[in-house]
C-alpha cells in the first residue's frame, strides 16, 4: 500500500471521461489500498480515481460514520432535492467555492469484488457523491462554483 501522488487541476486525466473497470483483480484491490490511504493522508471526504492519475470509473468516500466507502463503475440512479455550500477539492488546492448539489442521491455501484451495492447518501454524502462522480466524467467543482475563492 502506498500514498499516491493527488494530480492537480490542468491534468489533463482531470478533464477526461473515464472507463468502466473490467477486471475485477489483484490490481483494483491494490490502486483501492493505494486510494484509501491517499485518501486517509490527505483527510479528505473523497477521491476519484482519476485524481491519481487513473482514468477508470472508481471513487471513495469517507463521510458519516459509514467508513470509506469504494464504488466501482457507478451509476446515479436518481437525485433529489437541492443545497448550496461550500467545496473544495483535493486537486484544487488552496480554493473555494459554493456550489448547488442534490440533497439525496442513489447510486448503484460494485465493490472491490463484483458485487453489485446500492448506496442512498444525503446532505453531505450526497454532497461527496455528486463530487466524486462529476470526476469521473471530467466535471471539476470549479466548472459549478459559484464565489471562487481561496479561503472558506
Amino acid at each position: 500500500m502506498a500514498i499516491l501522488p493527488i494530480v492537480q487541476t490542468g491534468a489533463e486525466v482531470l478533464r477526461q471521461k473515464c472507463t468502466q473497470v473490467e477486471k475485477f483483480d489483484a490490481e483494483l484491490h491494490n490502486l483501492l489500498n493505494d486510494m484509501r490511504d491517499t485518501l486517509k493522508d490527505a483527510q479528505g471526504a473523497g477521491l476519484a480515481a482519476p485524481q491519481v492519475g487513473v482514468s477508470k470509473r472508481i471513487f471513495l468516500i469517507d463521510v458519516e460514520g459509514d467508513g470509506i466507502v469504494e464504488f466501482v463503475n457507478p451509476v446515479i440512479l436518481g437525485v433529489s432535492g437541492s443545497q448550496y455550500g461550500v467545496e473544495g477539492c483535493l486537486s484544487v488546492k488552496g480554493k473555494w467555492g459554493d456550489v448547488k448539489r442534490p440533497r439525496k442521491v442513489t447510486v448503484e455501484a460494485f465493490d472491490r469484488y463484483g458485487k453489485k451495492f446500492k448506496y442512498v447518501g444525503r446532505d453531505f454524502s450526497a454532497k461527496a457523491l455528486s463530487h466524486e462522480y462529476d470526476h469521473l466524467d471530467g466535471i471539476l467543482y470549479t466548472d459549478k462554483a459559484n464565489n471562487l475563492r481561496d479561503e472558506v
